[in-house]
């Protein structure tokens, strides 16, 4: 079947695709590349050069003498830029840790509950998406604050002794990230888990083994792919992220989501920021590689069963 020549059905559906990929993501990741080899201007736009359609041949050569790779120089040697990039992968790499540890098992509990009870525990997982991320993050300002709800338990349960200082630091902003993209970590593991054939851990439990063992033996090595679109699908939006280092992290911390507002909207540096978003989108080609990978692996052994 994969070899069949492509009708002209094919190449129509395929065009839709192609035209959306195009007209909302190379288009603008080229417009943002060009931006990021300009230089800031005090005008409208506020970068230059521009191209003179009108000057034919001659303008385009004015334009691309224009260009230079001045602003990614400055990431490669201000130790700021270096920073933020080191410490927006420390906080996704991290964060990513944490959601394959807490995610594996409530997506396992999810696959092994009663079928009858499956549909209502997937929706309490979504319910976070029905109210507003931006309300949602600041209502962690008030759980996290000196004064706030979870101080105020750990101080009536006698576990400390005074408030915790956990707003504003790098303990927030992992809490934050937890928080935020769990969902994205125990969905994609659950729709994998719930594919398992369970006739494997049966033959494996008659062989001996216990529970313990049937997982780690059988559930989790053919759950892999499912960990891997988790982990790609929470680390990639993570490296970027802006919000939720912005509202519950400290004046040092630094990750690229926050220098990049910073570079568009206080400094008005286009160019500079255009660069440090072609930078974000390099880090993360990695993940989305390894991402489509997984899936690739997931349909194969589907295909196989």
């Amino acid at each position: 079947m994969s070899g069949r020549p492509r009708t002209v059905f094919d190449r129509i559906v395929r065009l839709p695709p192609l035209v959306w990929l195009s007209a909302f993501f190379l288009l603008p990741f080229a417009i943002t590349l060009k931006i990021s080899l300009s230089e800031p201007a005090t005008a409208i736009p506020p970068y230059l050069p521009l191209l003179d359609w009108r000057a034919g041949l001659e303008g385009w050569s004015i334009f691309l003498e224009g260009l230079n790779l001045d602003n990614y120089a400055t990431l490669y040697l201000d130790p700021l830029y270096r920073d933020a990039a080191i410490g927006s992968l420390s906080y996704a790499g991290l964060g990513s840790l944490i959601l394959v540890a807490l995610g594996t098992p409530l997506a396992y509990a999810l696959a092994r509950a009663p079928s009858r009870w499956q549909p209502l525990l997937v929706a309490l997982v979504v319910v976070p998406f029905w109210t507003s991320f931006l309300i949602r993050i600041y209502a962690w300002i008030a759980i996290l604050k000196p004064e706030g709800l979870l101080n105020l338990v750990l101080l009536r349960l006698g576990l400390i002794a005074g408030p915790l200082t956990i707003l504003n630091t790098d303990a927030a902003v992992i809490i934050g990230l937890v928080y935020a993209y769990l969902p994205f970590m125990v969905l994609p593991l659950y729709a994998v888990m719930n594919r398992l054939d369970p006739t494997l851990r049966e033959a494996a439990a008659d062989l001996g083994a216990s529970p313990t063992r049937v997982f780690w033996s059988v559930t989790l090595p053919l759950s892999l792919p499912g960990i891997a679109a988790g982990a790609g699908l929470c680390f990639i939006p993570m490296v970027g992220e802006f919000v939720i280092p912005d509202l519950l992290g400290g004046s040092e911390t630094l990750m690229l989501g926050r220098v990049l507002w910073s570079e568009f909207f206080s400094n008005r540096d286009w160019p500079l920021a255009s660069a440090v978003a072609v930078l974000i989108l390099a880090i993360v080609i990695g993940p989305v590689i390894l991402f489509r990978d997984s899936l690739r692996a997931g349909e194969g052994e589907d295909a196989g069963a």
